[in-house]
């Protein structure tokens, strides 16, 4: 598939899951096996010491992964997530986090994927606050 269906295949998506539209994330980067996905900070993404909830980081690592394995599958595909295991290795609360999902093998049956979360500072040093991998089950697109 031409980048720009690409990109546009999972701007489309993107823009249909509301709780990455409520919490304002933003596409980066699309490529065959490789999606980046930008989270801002803000009081939408918190937990309770003001830090970035492990929770949204946990949501913007899924997404991220997710779409970097529906970008190998057929069009009429979309996928869902079976499973996925983070290690959460920094806190922030400031900046913003950009997940970049990667395909490690795509099959027929399932998709397995990683995800690396980096926080970006607003002087543009980056630390990487979270690493999952993730298990995909491809599904018939429905809309």
């Amino acid at each position: 598939m031409a980048p720009e269906a690409l990109w546009q295949r999972v701007q489309h998506s993107l823009q249909r899951q509301g709780l990455m539209v409520h919490l304002g994330a933003r596409l980066l980067r699309v490529e065959a096996g490789v999606v980046e996905i930008a989270l801002p900070y803000s009081d939408r993404v918190t937990q309770q010491q003001g830090g970035f909830h492990g929770g949204a980081i946990g949501a913007l690592a899924d997404i991220a992964g997710g779409y970097a394995g529906l970008t190998v599958l057929d069009n009429d595909t979309e996928v869902t997530t079976v499973e996925y295991k983070i290690n959460f290795l920094s806190s922030f609360a400031s900046g913003e986090l950009r997940a970049t999902g990667r395909v490690i093998k795509s099959g027929r049956r399932l998709v397995i994927t990683s995800a690396e979360v980096v926080h970006v500072a607003a002087d543009g040093t980056q630390k990487t606050c979270a690493v999952m991998q993730q298990t995909l089950a491809p599904v018939a697109k429905t809309y």
